[in-house]
């Protein structure tokens, strides 16, 4: 189970407009309005039908009785803080319903200290954003390759130095072909090298590092190479901290990022990408187990003006061999998932339809010392 604080829009009242028990009602997720004291004060249908209560059962009622953690030995109470709380994947008991997997949102009511309006979807929105609770793709890659990498590998050295031997002895004709040969043979171990990156579930050795110069060389790869005819835009916060990283594992990240952007322009007229930086306060994960928290105030976002991610494959957009393009191997992004987790942090996709835009946010925690 994964939490994450967030900052949620609080309900507002409209000025001549409808009600706050209209508004409530008129939301299509579990909804409920909760006091200072945790009693709950309103609940929407939606509520109603999620938790299997008359409303007139859940009004009055404790929120941490009527939505009770199921994890057992967590060291946390969401139920007692004051800061936005988005909880993805978390398994609850709520009301008279079974045990069930939600994403519960949390967010203070502005100028209203201790009131809180509390929302519950119970189908996952986690994998959309690309944020997992459970690392289940990455650790299927993680097989995959290791079996590979044995099966393949080895034997691929040799018909490499066979093509070789062969080539030294015959006419052109026959030479340009062991030389396809060998070049196919690379071409495949290059492939296997990659997808070893997955084969290792160890934590990267991290340090406190300015991320700029990282950011900088990977764009200066990118401007150089398969993002030549794309404009880079950098909005950098000049007042950000150091974040606690791996050094090699960002350029990685943030190579495959924009390579993942400058692919989807291809086709776009005045194509660009803006790579933004900013600190945001409240943010931290709650990993399970009562492990703590971990604060990831760090947000790099890679934003471009291409047509985005197909609908089809946004539930799996993170998970390997998942790609939208033509003569994509999927390796790319679910790289970029594993790297970012192995830093402590969260990596998400979305999609602003109106602006034509499409973001990959990163979090990071701050560096210490």
């Amino acid at each position: 189970m994964t939490v994450a604080m967030t900052v949620v829009p609080p309900l507002r009242m409209q000025q001549d407009g409808p009600s706050l028990s209209d508004q409530m009602t008129a939301l299509p997720v579990a909804t409920l309005l909760v006091r200072p004291d945790n009693s709950i004060a309103e609940a929407n249908v939606s509520a109603e039908t999620l938790l299997n209560m008359a409303r007139s059962a859940i009004i009055g009622s404790d929120v941490a009785r009527t939505i009770r953690i199921a994890e057992a030995g967590a060291r946390f109470d969401i139920w007692h803080s004051n800061k936005p709380i988005a909880a993805y994947d978390i398994k609850v008991h709520a009301g008279r319903t079974a045990e069930m997997e939600v994403d519960l949102m949390i967010s203070p009511i502005i100028d209203h200290e201790g009131w809180r309006v509390v929302s519950l979807h119970a189908q996952s929105q986690a994998r959309k954003i690309g944020h997992r609770g459970t690392s289940g793709g990455a650790r299927s890659a993680m097989g995959a390759a290791a079996i590979l990498a044995h099966e393949i590998k080895n034997p691929l050295s040799g018909i490499r130095g066979a093509a070789q031997l062969l080539e030294s002895g015959q006419d052109g004709r026959d030479s340009a072909l062991t030389q396809l040969i060998c070049n196919e043979v690379d071409r495949i171990a290059a492939l296997i090298d990659r997808m070893q990156d997955f084969t290792t579930d160890r934590t990267l050795e991290c340090r406190p590092g300015n991320i700029y110069p990282l950011i900088d060389r990977a764009a200066g790869i990118a401007s150089a190479g398969f993002a030549r005819n794309v404009k880079i835009i950098k909005h950098y916060d000049p007042s950000l901290p150091f974040a606690n990283i791996n050094e090699d594992a960002l350029v990685q990240v943030m190579i495959n990022l924009l390579k993942n952007s400058a692919e989807a322009l291809d086709q776009v007229e005045n194509p660009s990408i803006r790579v933004e930086t900013a600190f945001r306060h409240g943010v931290s994960v709650v990993m399970g187990g009562g492990k703590g928290s971990a604060v990831l105030p760090i947000e790099i976002v890679v934003v471009d003006n291409g047509p985005g991610v197909p609908e089809h494959i946004l539930d799996h957009l993170f998970n390997p061999f998942i790609t939208g393009k033509r003569d994509g191997q999927g390796l790319g992004l679910a790289l970029v998932d594993k790297l970012v987790r192995d830093m402590s942090g969260f990596v998400q996709y979305s999609r602003d339809a109106q602006a034509g835009e499409s973001t990959f946010r990163i979090l990071l925690p701050m560096g210490m010392g």
